[in-house]
């Protein structure tokens, strides 16, 4: 069996580009027949393993019934360079391959190239980088609104935020908020989409885009 794997971080973004371009590299690279094809979907943050297609895809790497995984690139699988080498060596040591089609490196295909390693390590050290910068960003920009007062104790939390103990915390949905507003910037997603997604109102919406740099975008 070939396993492609697709990652979005949110239900609004779309799998379709990650699925058609693992699917023909299965085909046209690897010499797989559609059947053969098994597809393994999340739609969640990458920079945790607690991923329900992630675990079950990695699952059955292990009991040896993967020949090859094939993911679009590394941003997909994972986040966090440990993860990433950890994800890579677990289906190596399993006897299965894994390709990562955008950053044209393969593993486990019996053509160790120690430069494709490298780049490895450098692209996942940059993803986990970035996922960092943003963290710190988010830490700075609660700060920074912590200290306008009466905004903040007298007003709604702002979105993807709550209070606790007279402090702002991150809420549970606040990685959906973070992709979702990261959209809207880049102009792949509308307000009143975004709003939809969030289950809010587009004012709202606007008001985060207006203090973006609670969200590290």
């Amino acid at each position: 069996m070939i396993a492609c794997y697709c990652r979005v971080s949110t239900a609004d973004q779309n799998l379709d580009r990650q699925l058609e371009a693992t699917h023909q590299y299965a085909q046209e690279t690897l010499g797989a027949e559609l059947g053969d094809i098994e597809t393994y979907r999340d739609k969640s943050t990458g920079t945790t393993t607690e991923r329900e297609g992630y675990r079950k895809l990695m699952g059955e790497v292990e009991q040896g019934e993967v020949e090859a995984v094939v993911v679009h690139d590394i941003s997909r699988m994972a986040r966090s360079l440990q993860d990433l080498e950890r994800t890579v060596s677990r289906a190596t040591e399993a006897g299965s391959e894994i390709h990562f089609v955008r950053d044209g490196l393969s593993f486990g295909d019996g053509k160790e190239r120690p430069l494709h390693r490298l780049q490895m390590q450098m692209l996942g050290a940059f993803a986990e980088w970035q996922a960092r910068v943003k963290q710190m960003n988010t830490r700075e920009g609660i700060v920074a609104r912590q200290q306008s007062e009466d905004e903040y104790h007298h007003g709604r939390p702002p979105l993807g935020f709550e209070k606790e103990d007279g402090r702002l915390i991150e809420a549970d949905n606040y990685d959906s908020v973070v992709a979702v507003l990261d959209m809207v910037q880049k102009d792949e997603l509308s307000k009143r989409s975004a709003a939809q997604e969030l289950g809010t109102s587009r004012t709202t919406v606007t008001r985060a885009l207006d203090r973006c740099e609670m969200y590290g975008i």
